[in-house]
């Protein structure tokens, strides 16, 4: 076998890898990034691009305050004894500490002021500001050529599938503010008229989200002439004397062995693509195409490789749950993260109940899901249903307010397949297989609810974070309205996840440990690749892209030889 030698070898192109050559390149270091699929960027490429930062660096410009220790006991609390306080610290110290990194390195990033933490009821959650969203990317930086190497977002992340739109500007139109109908426009024309760069590709120039993201990471990368060798998967790692000393790889036909002097750093995503290892280890029932993450991507190669190694394995029956539906054609399944939040819309199981907050966070309501099946047997799938109002005024899904597509302008294939539609509710019930007298039930107390502004069954709008994706119009709940204008629609929906969550058990500079704790010296490991600082919770947007590149970065620190030490270690004593 052929051999080569770097100082850092890094396992995968998502957020995390990128962001440990990055830095492992500043250090001085030689790095090279290894990425199994013929695109940059994985999950985080496709991903929303948040991150969550506490007491970061833009807070105070939108006049908002945080503190380490208010952050600590929030995560703490959220991570249910399931991750060290000593690397929940870390990541509430240094996550700061990467976010001005990333502005160096031309990844500029601002907080929300308005989106609250998923979990408001929990002591130390803020109503807004510790989550960050990138600030939009100028793809000619990148350059053509390479953007074709970048994966592509989700066609729902896009605008009539080709304009990009950043969190800001989808907030003002899905919460139909005055401002949104410029908004739009602006949009629509800045692309169309941007001829020369649509000579080139169709592709937008202007990047948000995950895309600007991942288009100023691999930038970053270029510009420090960091080798990426892609259609090079991991085969197994080289462990040698109680030491982590390189990988195998298979590239162009041939079984390469790279020796790393340093270390071998694992980001490689988690195991939702793998069939066998969900029946293994997640809630049943479980399926891989249920999961919103590229196909080919993310099967757990490198967590099994890391086991083999030694790692300890932790939280491995957990995922980053999200509901999730089919469209034909579209090469996975698309989550549903906001429109369920907008009035006039609720989600049942068969018998026509309600089980949830549709307004509430998405793992929870994936969690939900699972909980009401275990119980009744019906809520997998589970619909959510909507009246002829809702689909007027507002997106779902493929689907755009019908004011803009009207259901003739539709594809004829999505009829009873991505969406079902009847005159009543009891003829809605018979097509899909709900009990009709349920569903009738439902929605006449949801129509209840939306004239008092109380949804006295689950609380639906009675926080700041149910709210945030609220219709302003509507009073006195934005997320309430009655189900009661024909025609009456419904769209499936399954327990699926942007990812999983357990992985190879790490300290707090991303070293993996084995099952007795011990340190597997040259072995690091971040992201979904490892199992989560934020154990079985979400705290807020951005819990993991934010933790994979806080501990990239501590982990080239570390094995730079310049450890990032804990600050406040009262905190632990407390």
């Amino acid at each position: 076998m052929e051999q080569q030698q770097f100082d850092v070898i890094v396992v995968g192109s998502g957020a995390g890898a990128m962001l440990a050559a990055i830095r492992a390149a500043d250090e001085g270091l030689k790095a090279l990034v290894i990425e199994k699929t013929g695109l940059v960027g994985g999950t985080s490429a496709i991903s929303g691009g948040g991150i969550w930062i506490p007491d970061n660096h833009d807070m105070p410009r939108a006049g908002l305050r945080d503190s380490i220790d208010v952050a600590f006991r929030y995560v703490k609390t959220c991570a249910r004894g399931l991750a060290s306080d000593d690397r929940v610290l870390a990541y509430v110290e240094t996550a700061r500490q990467m976010a001005r990194y990333l502005g160096q390195i031309g990844v500029p990033y601002r907080c929300m002021p308005h989106y609250s933490d998923y979990y408001p009821g929990v002591e130390g959650a803020l109503p807004g500001g510790r989550t960050m969203d990138p600030r939009d990317f100028n793809a000619a930086r990148l350059g053509a050529a390479a953007l074709g190497q970048l994966r592509p977002t989700n066609p729902g992340q896009l605008i009539f599938g080709r304009m990009h739109i950043n969190a800001f500007e989808a907030r003002s139109m899905l919460a139909r503010e005055r401002k949104s109908k410029f908004v739009l426009m602006w949009i629509m024309a800045r692309y169309f008229l941007d001829y020369p760069w649509r000579r080139k590709t169709p592709r937008d120039r202007r990047l948000t989200g995950g895309q600007a993201l991942m288009g100023g990471l691999f930038t970053a990368l270029r510009q420090r002439k960091v080798p990426l060798w892609l259609d090079t998967p991991l085969q197994s790692l080289i462990h040698e004397d109680g030491r982590v000393t390189g990988v195998v790889v298979q590239r162009e036909g041939r079984e390469l062995t790279l020796r790393a002097r340093k270390a071998v750093v694992l980001g490689a995503g988690g195991f939702e693509r793998n069939q066998a290892m969900r029946e293994q280890y997640l809630p049943k029932p479980t399926n891989a195409g249920w999961t919103a993450t590229p196909p080919a991507a993310n099967t757990g190669d490198a967590i099994r490789a890391g086991a083999a190694a030694g790692g300890a394995l932790h939280l491995m029956a957990h995922t980053w749950g999200a509901p999730t539906m089919a469209v034909p054609k579209e090469e996975k399944f698309r989550a549903l993260f906001v429109e369920r939040s907008l009035p006039g819309c609720m989600v049942v199981n068969a018998r026509g109940e309600r089980f949830l907050n549709e307004s509430g966070p998405y793992p929870e309501f994936q969690q939900a899901m699972f909980a009401n099946h275990e119980k009744t047997g019906g809520a997998i799938p589970a619909w959510i249903v909507f009246d002829a109002d809702f689909r007027a005024k507002y997106p779902i899904g493929p689907l755009m307010p019908s004011a803009a597509v009207p259901d003739s302008k539709l594809r004829k294939s999505w009829l009873n397949t991505v969406y079902w539609k009847a005159d009543t509710l009891e003829q809605l019930a018979a097509q899909i297989g709900v009990d009709p007298a349920g569903l009738v039930a439902s929605a006449a107390r949801m129509s209840g609810f939306a004239r008092t502004g109380e949804d006295l069954d689950f609380g639906r709008g009675g926080n700041v974070f149910d709210r945030y994706y609220g219709d302003v119009h509507v009073k006195p709940n934005p997320n309430l309205a009655p189900i009661a204008k024909g025609p009456f629609y419904a769209m499936m929906l399954h327990p699926g996840d942007i990812g999983t969550k357990g992985g190879l058990l790490t300290d707090r500079d991303a070293r993996v440990l084995d099952e007795s704790g011990q340190v597997i010296e040259g072995l690091y490991c971040v992201g979904n690749n490892s199992a989560s600082v934020m154990g079985p919770a979400y705290p807020g947007a951005g819990s993991t892209l934010g933790p994979a590149m806080t501990f990239a970065y501590r982990a080239i620190a570390h094995l730079a030889g310049k450890p990032i030490a804990l600050q406040r270690t009262d905190l632990l004593k407390a």
